[in-house]
């Protein structure tokens, strides 16, 4: 991390004075967001055939191209993480058409996570209103006070192998095709999720009928695990480092958790295209209404905006070791720091 707590304690906590910093922002343009959409969608869909085409007549060498139609399918999944907050068009029923349909490439039903993603950002940070659309964080206290048996499970769930390797499979590939909760109360959660189901089921068969199975397994799967990791690895690092913000309700503020509690990911130029710039965590969580496309010009106009905790790539590699919230230090520790916690004084 490049910036202390107490350098980031010089950031404006008025509401009105960040308002007044992304008022500019706020409007989305739909001339932007289409040439974004042709821009990424169009070499998606150009190195997508590539590879599944490749595969069919046995060219191997098409599986280099995994990593970039990877990266292009995270782009996407931005574009609709945007039409989810109403800031990609300025249409709200254009916003949910896209959405709706990024979402059967992405495989996450677009009403059912925009519902889960909300609660996020309603309460990022908050200590009282954990477990929808997070990644799960205990402090060292609640740890401590775990039978041994569910100390051992959340030591599984945030093992890197977990987190990085089977989690995001079982999350886009598992756990999204389900629908949960009243399908009475909540029928447009289900209608999404059934509705991905359905999209997913037909595109499978059409590539199995006209390609076979091999293109299927060696070549789309890879590219939707992939994507799915390097979605789990952006979202973990910009709220998991350690001069995180967590603060119990009474004390929570939501311009404080934004600003302090979200990362700014400092990525190379590349890496923040084609990640849809999400780097920019700190403002995006601070007004999710500001489309990507007009994250870095907040950031770069707001000197204020720029006195966030800073995470480099090669920083951003120490955070999987970080799984508890010590709120006597008011940090992010490991689970070697229970060693010395435990040592006498």
């Amino acid at each position: 991390m490049q910036k202390s707590k107490s350098e980031a304690a010089v950031l404006p906590s008025q509401a009105a004075s960040w308002r007044s910093m992304v008022a500019p922002y706020l409007k989305p343009d739909g001339w932007t967001a289409s040439f974004q959409l042709a821009t990424t969608v169009l070499p998606f869909a150009l190195v997508m055939a590539t590879i599944l085409g490749g595969l069919h007549w046995g060219v191997w060498w098409v599986l280099l191209l995994v990593p970039v139609a990877a990266f292009l399918l995270v782009r996407m999944f931005m574009f609709q993480h945007d039409c989810g907050h109403g800031s990609f068009f300025p249409a709200r029923w254009a916003n949910d058409l896209l959405g709706g349909a990024l979402g059967v490439l992405t495989v996450t039903p677009y009403r059912f996570w925009r519902g889960s993603h909300a609660v996020h950002h309603a309460g990022s940070g908050n200590l009282d209103r954990r477990g929808v659309g997070d990644v799960t964080t205990l402090t060292l206290d609640e740890y401590n006070a775990l039978p041994a048996h569910r100390r051992l499970g959340y030591r599984l769930y945030r093992h890197p192998a977990v987190m990085f390797g089977i989690g995001p499979a079982w999350l886009f590939l598992i756990t999204q095709r389900f629908p949960s909760g009243s399908p009475r109360r909540r029928w447009r959660e289900w209608l999404s999720v059934l509705g991905t189901d359905l999209g997913l089921l037909a595109g499978a068969l059409i590539l199995i009928l006209t390609l076979g199975p091999l293109p299927l397994l060696l070549g789309w799967l890879p590219v939707i695990l992939l994507a799915a990791t390097i979605g789990i690895w952006l979202f973990y690092v910009q709220h998991q480092f350690e001069d995180a913000y967590w603060q119990p309700k009474p004390t929570w503020e939501f311009d404080t958790a934004a600003l302090q509690g979200s990362s700014f990911y400092d990525l190379p130029r590349v890496l923040h295209w084609l990640t849809g710039n999400i780097g920019f965590h700190h403002i995006h969580h601070l007004s999710s209404r500001i489309p990507n496309y007009r994250l870095r010009a907040c950031h770069e106009a707001n000197p204020a905006l720029q006195a966030v905790p800073r995470l480099t790539l090669r920083a951003s590699l120490k955070c999987p070791r970080l799984a508890l919230w010590d709120d006597r230090q008011r940090k992010l520790v490991s689970f070697r720091s229970l060693r010395a916690n435990r040592q006498p004084s």
